[in-house]
């Protein structure tokens, strides 16, 4: 008779100071050893939170088989402190790095959704700098990619917005974006998210992580299109990057046979 696995546990921790400072809800399990193979770390999406159905599922998964397993919620997300309309990508990557030094040692594998996958190749990215410092307890042994949207706030936002729209930014300082996820609220797309996430473009030249890359990626994604992730693929290095189309998916990828690719793609990394 096999054990009930337990629940993750809930925690919070600090990250930034004065007027930025906020509290970032994480939920985090131990491994039963290294021979379970790597921990698992999930980045969400924009205005996602860590009890999405794919976060949930690599959580399951994850205490199935023994391995580590970390989410957490970025500021202004689900259960973190924080107003959602004060986050950048450098704010989230902040959060990221601090969650990660944290929660995370030995081999990890970085499974970014959406916004998460441009998150988990700054992250990377930054793993790669520690080690080759010697300042990092745990080092990546993967990505996996889903929908991925690195450098969003300017190719799929600002350079798609119309003339309006940019100028009701600048003006007022943000526009209300209409929804189609959640409870549809409109929710804000401001100036200092734009102008902030180009201090973090990735998609003007080589992106070397030195680790194994899985993505996938919906052919019906109306937010993200697919040739976005083929662009990305020709930023990695080519030994080692997998890319699948899934020719009737949307850009969540959470139908139990999307979610069975996702968790196959981490089991193949290691």
């Amino acid at each position: 008779m096999t054990s009930a696995i337990p629940d993750a546990v809930l925690d919070f921790i600090d990250v930034g100071k004065g007027s930025s400072a906020r509290r970032i809800a994480v939920r985090h399990r131990a491994g039963r050893g290294s021979g379970h193979g790597p921990g698992v770390v999930w980045l969400g999406g924009f205005k996602s939170d860590m009890q999405g159905g794919k976060a949930v599922a690599l959580d399951g998964w994850a205490g199935e088989h023994g391995r580590a397993a970390v989410r957490f919620d970025y500021s202004g997300h689900g259960e973190s402190s924080g107003d959602f309309a004060d986050g950048t990508i450098g704010s989230w990557l902040e959060d990221s790095i601090a969650v990660f030094e944290r929660f995370c040692t030995g081999p990890q594998i970085l499974i970014g959704s959406s916004m998460g996958g441009w998150m988990a190749l700054l992250l990377a990215r930054e793993i790669k700098r520690r080690q080759e410092t010697q300042q990092a307890k745990a080092s990546l042994a993967g990505l996996v990619l889903i929908a991925p949207a690195p450098d969003f706030t300017e190719e799929l936002m600002w350079k798609n917005f119309s003339p309006g729209v940019k100028q009701e930014i600048e003006t007022k300082g943000f526009w209300l974006r209409p929804s189609e996820y959640g409870d549809g609220t409109p929710y804000p797309i401001t100036r200092k998210l734009i102008e902030e996430g180009r201090n973090h473009l990735v998609l003007g030249g080589a992106i070397d992580l030195g680790c194994p890359v899985r993505i996938l990626q919906g052919a019906q994604d109306p937010d993200v299109p697919w040739q976005h992730a083929f662009a990305l693929t020709h930023r990695l290095p080519a030994d080692d990057v997998v890319l699948t189309l899934i020719q009737d998916g949307d850009h969540r990828l959470s139908r139990p046979q999307d979610i069975a690719r996702i968790l196959a793609a981490v089991a193949e990394i290691g």
